[in-house]
């Protein structure tokens, strides 16, 4: 198999289109359009759907079903290209190189700070990024080799990556500032299964331990509403729309301020999950990304 023409037929699968295909690749949208052609040629196969839009427009590009598999092995042969090349300008030491680290957004808010002060100290000559998103996200960037090491709050369940317990987060139920805590005859499971209750997007970590927690404790929420943050699901609390479960590092300011309420359930233990780091099993860890976890697990020297 022609591997540029396999890289142009995956860049025009990325890109969903032939026009921008053409411009990640740096040549013209014919010379694309014919690398296509030539690659579906080679395999004897259609690749690509030929469908088009009343009036003759081209539609967006659409695979078919031989198409979504081959850019699926595409997809894992350029991510380990990508993590060849990385790993050799990475073996040049760590005078320069780069650090990309993946982390759920709680981790990127609150957790990670520490270590990375610790690693620009050590290594002020690697350039440090941090990409934050949910734990699907960030998994999947890790798949795509995309950063170097991922700390995530939900579970992965991608057999490609390895998983390994980091530490633990202290989580909290908040409700509204106005809120009461009821007497201790109160049916505490019938007032909750009332309230309205404020969550993290689907393929959140929060979310997940959220929805597990809840059926732990036997609480079926009357209404839902969804947010992209543990943030804006704190604030929206403190605005009164509802009661949450998030971590506590997130409330902590808000509830000393008298912003949100702590409800402490009685006979409820206290509330927790754990943190993960992620590496990609089939990737070595350049020297940075070894420093780097070195860090995050307490075991590093700046030597």
């Amino acid at each position: 198999m022609n591997l540029h023409l396999l890289r142009i037929f995956y860049t025009v699968a990325r890109e969903g289109s032939f026009s921008r295909a053409a411009e990640a690749l740096h040549i013209s949208q014919p010379a694309v359009s014919k690398g296509v052609r030539e690659l579906e040629h080679q395999l004897d196969v259609a690749l690509i759907e030929r469908a088009q839009r009343p009036g003759g427009r081209r539609a967006g590009v659409a695979l078919t079903q031989i198409g979504e598999v081959l850019f699926e092995h595409a997809r894992g042969l350029f991510a380990l290209e990508k993590a060849a090349i990385d790993d050799i300008h990475a073996r040049v030491g760590l005078r320069k190189g780069a650090l990309v680290v993946g982390a759920s957004t709680t981790i990127a808010g609150y957790w990670l700070a520490p270590y990375l002060a610790l690693f620009a100290d050590a290594w002020p000559d690697i350039a440090i990024e941090v990409r934050a998103g949910n734990t699907e996200l960030v998994s999947r960037w890790l798949v795509d080799c995309e950063v170097d090491v991922a700390l995530v709050e939900g579970s992965v369940a991608d057999e490609r990556l390895a998983r390994d317990h980091w530490q633990d987060d202290a989580l909290v139920i908040i409700g509204p500032p106005d809120w009461e805590q009821p007497s201790a005859e109160a049916s505490w499971l019938d007032i909750l299964n009332r309230e309205r209750w404020v969550m993290r997007e689907p393929g959140s970590g929060t979310r997940e331990a959220t929805q597990r927690m809840m059926a732990a404790l036997q609480i079926a929420p009357a209404s839902l509403i969804e947010a992209g943050s543990n943030e804006a699901i704190a604030r929206s609390v403190s605005c009164g729309a509802g009661l949450a479960i998030v971590p506590r590092v997130v409330a902590a300011d808000l509830i000393e301020l008298g912003r949100i309420t702590l409800v402490e359930p009685p006979g409820i233990a206290p509330l927790s999950r754990p943190l993960f780091r992620l590496t990609h099993r089939d990737r070595p860890l350049s020297p940075a990304a070894r420093r780097f976890v070195a860090f995050l697990d307490g075991s590093a020297t700046q030597s």
